[in-house]
């Protein structure tokens, strides 16, 4: 990408565009026609074999939205060990680069399990959570979270921690926690609210 424009932060500024603009949108009153047509679509998930099963086997249900659970504290954990580490708080006796080149490992595996047993879950309820306002906060939440992590973490520390001023990893992983925090309370709210 050229950077003579935006300067050496190109993608960092983009993204937040569109996650600015994404935000707009989502908060926004033309948000409604664009959910209209989806409705649809949300209701052919629960006719799939996995809003049958979703819908009239509990035990698989619960069995699944636990490997979600479980999925969603091995995330947690690599962010928390990933930026904990950058901000100097823990394993402090291992290289950055290698805590965070490991816990990137255990974040693409976390990510793989919650959206095959997210897309599950959301078969069986799929209308009920089409009306709830809270499950567009978390797939916003969760798109802004993934762009964040691969577009903007990831090219950041791929520099390498001495090419990187101190102050903009802190801020970057201060950044990760709370967007993944904010993923996290979403999800949880979507537990409440139905």
């Amino acid at each position: 990408m050229p950077t003579s424009l935006l300067g050496p932060y190109t993608r960092t500024i983009l993204v937040a565009a569109v996650l600015a603009v994404t935000l707009g949108f989502a908060l926004s009153g033309a948000r409604s026609e664009v959910h209209g047509g989806l409705l649809p679509f949300f209701e052919w998930l629960e006719t799939t074999w996995f809003g049958y099963v979703g819908k009239n086997w509990g035990a698989a249900f619960a069995l699944i939205q636990s490997l979600h659970l479980l999925g969603l504290a091995l995330l947690g954990g690599a962010v928390l060990a990933a930026e904990g580490r950058i901000l100097g708080a823990v394993l402090t006796d291992v290289e950055q680069s290698v805590v965070t080149a490991r816990c990137d490992k255990v974040f693409n595996i976390a990510m793989a399990i919650l959206v095959a047993t997210g897309v599950f879950m959301a078969c069986g309820v799929a209308v009920k959570i089409y009306y709830l306002p809270v499950y567009w906060y978390k797939m916003l939440a969760l798109g802004a979270g993934a762009l964040f992590h691969y577009l903007v973490r990831q090219p950041l520390l791929a520099r390498g921690p001495e090419q990187v001023n101190p102050w903009l990893l802190k801020s970057m992983a201060v950044a990760s926690i709370m967007v993944w925090f904010t993923v996290a309370a979403t999800g949880r709210w979507i537990g409440f609210s139905g």
